[in-house]
Parts: C-alpha cells; structure tokens; sequence
C-alpha cells in the first residue's frame, strides 16, 4: 500500500486500522490510569469516542477526502467522552481541516495538518498539563516539522515521529510526579500511540509491534491476570448494532469469560439478554456498550436471595476460596463494589413553553435525581463515573430545552470538556457551561440561581458559590496502586477530596470521618451527606448522628442519593 501520496481511501483504512488498534488494547490502557476508582476509564472513553467516528466514516456513500474529513471530525466530535475522548476528537478536527479540500496529501500537507490538530487540542483545553495526551501529540508534530524536508518517503516519516512519540510517552512520568509515584506512563499518550501503530501497520503492512519495540512499564506491559471472583451479577439488555456478527460474539464471550464467570448470552434478533458473575462489572458493561445500545441493567451483589443458589451449585475450582470464605462468614460491612451506571441516556422530566432560561444536569442515582429535578432541572442526563455521557447525549438534552438560555452543569470533571463541546456545537440557543465538578456543585449552583436575574449575572452567582463547596467521595479501590506517599491496595476503602485523596482505611464510615475532618476548618457551616444505592439506612443514619456529635455547631443534613460506586457524597460548605 505504500506511496508518495495518500489518498482518501488509504487514509480512512489506516484510520479504521488505528481505531481497530485502540478498541483492542484499550483495558491495558484502562490499566495505566493513576487513580484505582471505578471510573470510564480513559482507554474505553477514548474507544467509545473514535468508534463514533468509524460509524460514519463506514457509512460513507462517496468516499472523497471531503466526506472522511467530515466523518472523522463530526463523529469524534459528538462521539467524545470524558477529557481524553474529547482531546482526541479535538485533534482529528484540527487534523480535518487542512485535509478537507485535498484531493491527496502529501508529507508537507500531512505535517500541516498535525500541527493543526495539536493546535487545536490545546485551544480546547482551559489549562493544558504537560505529561498527557497532549504532550505526545504535540511531541509527534515537532519531529514532524523537523524532518519534513521535501521528502516524500512517507515508510520513514511515520516510523520517525512514532518513535518519537514512544520516546516522548516514556518520558511523561518525569513530567507528571504523580505518573511516576504510580510506575505508568499517561494513559491517554498510550492510546494515541496505539492509534499511531494502527495506522503505519495499515499503511505499510507491517506489524507495528516487530518495529517499534518499546515497551510500557512493566506494571502495564501485558494484560493482567484476572481473578474471577464471583461478587456480584451483572444483567443487561443489549441491542446489538447492525454490523455485529459471529466473530464479535466470539470475542464478547471470551470477555465476558475473562472478567467473570457462569457468563449466559442469549439471542433474541437484535436483542441479546446477558448475564455474568463478575468482580467488575463496570468493565462488562463498557464491553457491550462497544456492541450496542443498553436497555436495561441490574447488578445483584452476590449474597443476594437469588444467587445464593447458584454459588451453592458453583463448583470449588469455579468459586474461589475467598468468596467460599465470605459466604460462611458474611462481612458486616457494606460490599465493596458498586452499582455502575447504565449507558448514559437523557431523561425528558417536563415540556413546558419556551422560558428564557433552562438547566441539563448530569445526575447518577434517583435520590439525586429527585433533588435535581425537585430544583428545576428540565432534563437530566444519566452519567458519571462508570460512564461519560458524550457530547450528543449533551446536544440531544440541548435540543430538547424548550428556553433561549440553557445552563449545563456537567457535575464531574470528566464531563466539562465534553460539555464545553456541545456549547460549539450548538447555535440556535446560548449556552452556558456552569464548570461543576460534583454533584454536590451542581446542587449548590441550583440553589443559588435566581429566575429574575439575568443570564450573566446568574453565572457569575453559580460560579461564586461553587468556588466555596468542598466535595468528599467515599469508594473502593480497583486496583493496587501508589500515590502521594499512600500505598493503596485493591479493595480498600479511600476518601477522595476534591484534589487528592484525604483518608484510606477498611471501614467505609470511619474512613468517611477521616476524609470529613480534613475537610471542615473553622468557616464550615453546612455538612450534606448523600448515601448511596447500597448503604444501609440505619448506617447513612448513624454516621448522620456521629458527625453531629462532632461538629454540633453545624448543620448537618442527611438525604438518600442512591448513586453507586461511591458509598457516601458528602460536601463542607
């Protein structure tokens, strides 16, 4: 396939091929992320957001560089999810801009666009960290502009800059201690990488992994081993797409098989019925998402009325020993794992007539939910941790805002950018991105809006009192990992602050006390407590009275969030 030019045909297989890549490796990337809570991780985000991408550009009629410039760009775009997707979908828009009206491109046409798609990226990012994705884009479109110089032996451009960019990826731990302290390189530089791979083995028909041959840190170099630990049952609802065949049931049942155990796939057309015991069942459902549409999920902790049987069944090589044990001697604490989300989808609460402002929140739990819609929200997007919503679950919410003025409050970091995304994208309304990072934020912002003040004035309000909300998240760890001195194993629990993680312990209510008293100071007058889908009442209640025993001069306020993932919320204001 070779050539001194590349036209549009070439390039949309080396795309395909790199997308192919990331989708194939994107759990070791999952791998290298720092934080070990049970996040979309950056390896799905980025997967999820480039297969957006590869729809349209396979449903393309007239393949011209026109048409895959606009597949690549607006797919990506409305595709992206979480910080990383949205990056990497600012980078292909760069990237399509100069390509768009080319007919073929050529090595200096190829740089150019590289150096617009790193550009780009870093216009989107409010403040750019080096050590990331986008240390290793603009590394790849450096060594891109030194060496072209009028060559047209694009085999030796591309094995140059994707060296480069393994030699720029190995260095982000010394950009970013936290990288470092943890022994992995920047997860979304890895899955750029991976794309770059993809694309040379398409272009050159080699085998990227013969040629370039560094390796990640030994942590991350192969995919890790996994224990099949029967913890909790994962059932779902799955509308496969139309291009899902034989070979993709073969590969979503190994996976299944390689993250839990007793897996069941049933057929029913398009429909499939999936259930599988499994210790992380947020993986199993960032899987099927890559299939298809998700209707419904429930997960079922193991010790539940209707899996007690089948573990009974369950042979001793099936069970492993650390669930027989736990069965015997039930543990009093709540279990360590949680619910994850479903496929994030907008919700429509009301169709009133056109007002002059209206709110789309992000929301994770149906005690949330409630408040949210108890303070005006007009429509909620289901997302958070498990899943990002993306940008179209954003513009699709937008839409269906019947007001002049719409306020997005994303309430998790994760989300902003892709927020920020959907504000471009869309032109007949104004849109104001409310940068809340916590659901507790987002309720304070909701607060302290005001329906006879302006558009701007309400802004500036909401971003005021935000700036004054401090956010504790108290959820287990996914994975063995180091950071800021703590050496944190699977399966502890952690209190996370809005900067770092404030207490680590075993007992999810007195890990919770720690993280509150680093978090209260002498101005602190209000403490909310939100409890999640599987607390207990009666603990969410005695935890409610401890802190009201310790902190009797303020007012404490306990409300059922029923998020998962994270046992307690709990904001100081």
């Amino acid at each position: 396939m070779q050539s001194n030019k590349i036209d549009a045909k070439t390039l949309s297989e080396m795309f395909l091929a790199g997308a192919k890549r990331l989708e194939s490796e994107k759990e070791i990337i999952n791998e290298l992320n720092v934080f070990p809570v049970p996040d979309g991780d950056t390896g799905t985000n980025m997967s999820l957001t480039i297969m957006s991408a590869v729809n349209e550009v396979e449903n393309i009629g007239d393949m011209n560089m026109t048409t895959l410039a606009k597949a690549i760009s607006s797919g990506s775009l409305r595709g992206a999810r979480g910080n990383s997707g949205v990056i990497l979908s600012q980078l292909f828009r760069g990237f399509t801009k100069i390509i768009k009206d080319k007919e073929e491109l050529d090595i200096e046409i190829f740089t150019q666009a590289l150096q617009k798609g790193v550009e780009t990226a870093y216009k989107a990012v409010m403040k750019p960290k080096e050590g990331t994705i986008l240390t290793v884009a603009r590394g790849v479109a450096e060594r891109a502009l030194e060496i072209n110089n009028g060559s047209d032996d694009f085999d030796t451009y591309f094995k140059e800059i994707i060296f480069y960019a393994e030699d720029v990826l190995q260095k982000t731990p010394d950009m970013l201690p936290v990288l470092k302290e943890a022994g992995v390189v920047d997860s979304g530089g890895q899955g750029l990488l991976e794309i770059l791979k993809g694309g040379y083995a398409a272009y050159s028909g080699e085998d990227a992994d013969a040629i370039f041959t560094l390796s990640m840190p030994s942590a991350s170099a192969s995919k890790p081993e996994k224990e099949k630990i029967i913890t909790y049952e994962t059932c779902l609802s799955l509308m496969v797409k139309s291009t899902y065949n034989s070979e993709d049931a073969d590969t979503l049942a190994e996976y299944l098989d390689s993250y839990g155990t007793g897996a069941s796939i049933k057929e029913a057309g398009s429909k499939l019925s999936i259930s599988v015991f499994s210790d992380e069942p947020g993986r199993i459902i960032s899987k099927c998402l890559s299939y298809g549409t998700i209707d419904d999920v429930v997960i079922k902790p193991w010790d539940s009325e209707e899996i007690k049987p089948v573990l009974a069944e369950a042979s001793e090589e099936t069970v492993p020993e650390s669930v027989q044990k736990e069965e015997r001697t039930p543990d009093p604490v709540p279990a360590k794992s949680k619910k994850p989300e479903p496929e994030p989808a907008v919700a429509n609460v009301s169709k009133e007539p056109e007002k002059e402002m209206g709110f789309v929140a992000v929301s994770c739990g149906k005690g949330l939910d409630e408040i949210f819609i108890g303070l005006g929200v007009d429509h909620l997007i289901t997302g958070g941790q498990t899943m990002n919503p993306s940008t179209d679950d954003m513009i699709n919410a937008i839409n269906d805002v019947n007001a002049k003025t719409v306020f997005i409050l994303p309430n998790n970091k994760n989300i902003i950018l892709a927020a920020n995304q959907a504000q471009y994208l869309v032109e007949d309304k104004e849109i104001i991105v409310i940068p809340t990072k916590t659901i507790p934020q987002g309720i304070t912002a909701l607060i302290t809006f005001m329906n006879d003040a302006t558009a701007a004035d309400n802004e500036a309000a909401m971003l005021d009192a935000i700036s004054r909300v401090k956010t504790g998240q108290v959820t287990y760890a996914v994975r063995d990992t180091s950071i800021n001195g703590m050496n944190i194993q699977k399966g502890n629990i952690m209190g996370i602050g809005d900067h770092e993680i404030l207490a680590v312990g075993t007992v999810v209510e007195d890990t919770a006390l720690t993280m509150l008293d680093k978090m209260v100071d002498d101005c602190s007058e209000i403490i909310c407590i939100y409890y999640g889908d599987e607390v207990d009442e009666e603990l969410a209640n005695e935890l409610c009275r401890n802190v009201e025993n310790k902190y009797p001069d303020m007012s404490v306020e306990l409300h059922p969030g029923g998020q998962p993932i994270y046992y307690y919320i709990i904001s100081v204001e």
